[in-house]
């Protein structure tokens, strides 16, 4: 019974641990969050009186994972109660799933170096998170550095996943170490190496800092005004209509648009109608802008989201995602898209990084049937169309390259990469994060955007229909940050960059490498096995 409430113990407290790193911003907790989890591991691997260990073993792991999942992204039940249990359990037994297969192959490979093992595997799990369909990768350990950012501008070279691969070997080390010591002096070697494994980044991002040069070429130089409308998601966006909406923005901005302002931005699905996108340039919602603003400012360009359909000629030519209208006979895609309208044209991409069981349903092709049970987490509801690859808005000059991130795409930053290899070379972030009202969520959103500047030194435009609005420096600094809930204009002269970061030219290598690592210790294991029969 003792030894119970000891694996429950150990098991809560890494739980908490992990979420009061994220909850406080204390990203310093996170050092030695997972070594109450390591201990309870190595107790329960090596205590052979103990019957079904691994049984055991897993649902300590889960326990320590749900309960992060929950105290951090509690807030996803203001959109779905349903889908945020969903999220909380599927998620968390992923993660579980994971420890339980570091444990197998540290216990089967029986040397002192396999406890290591963890750190590729679960970087391999948090990059393979991203790709599939029911991908939800708020809680990758890494993102709990965008709240000390000027520890980690060496993410330029490693990505944020060199963030998780820093946690993970701080807390192996501390576990070791604790192993091996039953008690250990403030004053001694095995202190100095777990300090010198937490500082040594930390002086290095600083000594970077110190370094590097701000963006100021003022050939460089873009005015650019964002705008935070406030318009309650829940109530008013989409059962208003946009023409209503159109003015109250128009009053808004008057006067603060000027014949030097390069570029206006507008939040995610800030253009209610859905617009058919074989005739958008004829569309009434587009031409509101073109004759309310574009006549007077011609210099001006208007990047907003909103939401569009495509029309396939027939059911061979749809998609796994298009939807059937049976009125109209016909199969259609819907979007989440953003826009780039000028005088000239309008520039369109669409969504891609979409939220499961929000705007995707996963594996649309074996469960279209049940697309009706998406959670409600903004913009159209549905599984939605995407493109397969990234888009980027660019001037008629061909001298700026616009990255038009859409919502939750900012969280993923290998993807985001694909929009710096195509020349991008400042982002705009539009989102719509009242759907989780006043909570830590739209906090977490707006700092995780400071990694994706950090990876590819880009500044960045964030518009949010209310949440918080802000401009982040390639250092990761927010600037003329909005308070919730509030209408704002915000403006200000942002820098393009067409340097490219180790990491944008070359992408998550340190998950790439964890992939294979991975793979190959789990077939050795095997084979090993194969052989001993």
């Amino acid at each position: 019974m003792k030894g119970k409430s000891n694996y429950l113990f150990l098991s809560v407290f890494s739980a908490l641990l992990l979420s009061v790193a994220w909850y406080l911003h204390l990203s310093i907790i996170i050092f030695f969050a997972l070594v109450p989890l390591l201990i309870l591991e190595d107790k329960i691997s090596t205590d052979q009186t103990t019957r079904k260990r691994k049984l055991k073993l897993w649902l300590y792991a889960y326990i320590t994972f749900l309960i992060w999942n929950v105290l951090v992204t509690w807030w996803v039940v203001y959109a779905s109660l349903s889908g945020a249990a969903m999220a909380f359990l599927a998620n968390s037994l992923l993660m579980s799933f994971v420890f339980l297969i570091y444990s197998s192959l540290k216990n089967q490979i029986n040397k002192p170096w396999a406890t290591w093992l963890l750190i590729p595997l679960w970087l391999a799990w948090e990059h393979g998170h991203t790709l599939w369909d029911i991908s939800w990768t708020w809680l990758s350990i890494c993102n709990v550095f965008a709240f000390n950012h000027n520890w980690i501008q060496w993410f330029e070279f490693t990505g944020a996943s060199g963030g998780s691969a820093w946690m993970l070997f701080v807390n192996i080390l501390i576990f070791k170490i604790l192993k091996k010591n039953s008690t250990l002096k403030i004053v001694s070697r095995q202190v100095s190496a777990i300090a010198a494994a937490i500082i040594v980044p930390i002086l290095i991002s600083y000594g970077m800092l110190f370094l590097k040069k701000p963006l100021s070429n003022p050939d460089d130089r873009r005015h650019i005004l964002v705008v935070q409308p406030n318009i309650d998601p829940y109530n008013t966006k989409f059962s208003v209509e946009f023409q209503s909406q159109f003015f109250k923005f128009l009053k808004l901005v008057e006067g603060k648009i000027k014949p030097n302002t390069d570029y206006l931005v507008l939040p995610e699905t800030f253009i209610t109608e859905n617009i058919d996108e074989q005739f958008i340039a004829d569309s009434p919602e587009i031409n509101w802008f073109r004759d309310s603003l574009l006549k007077k400012f011609p210099h001006l360009k208007i990047v907003t989201g909103g939401n569009t359909y495509m029309v396939y000629p027939s059911k061979a030519a749809a998609s796994a995602t298009a939807r059937f209208d049976a009125q109209a006979n016909v199969y259609f895609d819907a979007y989440n898209s953003g826009f780039m309208i000028d005088n000239h044209r309008v520039q369109i991409y669409h969504k891609s990084k979409l939220v499961p069981g929000v705007e995707r349903m996963p594996f649309p092709a074996l469960f279209k049937p049940l697309e009706s049970f998406a959670i409600d987490l903004g913009g159209t509801m549905g599984s939605l169309g995407m493109d397969d690859t990234r888009s980027v808005f660019s001037d008629s000059a061909g001298k700026t390259f616009i990255a038009p991130v859409i919502c939750y795409e900012s969280v993923y930053g290998d993807y985001c990469t694909e929009y710096i290899r195509k020349k991008a070379n400042i982002i705009f972030i539009i989102t719509n994060d009242g759907w989780w009202q006043d909570t830590p969520g739209y906090v977490q959103h707006v700092n995780y955007a400071r990694l994706r500047a950090i990876e590819n030194r880009r500044q960045i435009a964030r518009s949010a229909n209310t949440g918080t609005s802000c401009f982040i420096d390639e250092f990761g600094n927010i600037s003329d940050a909005t308070p919730w809930w509030q209408e704002a204009v915000i403006e200000k002269d942002l820098y393009v960059n067409n340097q490219m970061t180790f990491f944008s030219r070359y992408g998550d290598l340190l998950s790439y490498a964890s992939i294979c690592i991975s793979i190959m210790s789990i077939l050795s294991v095997w084979a090993l096995r194969l052989f001993k029969r």
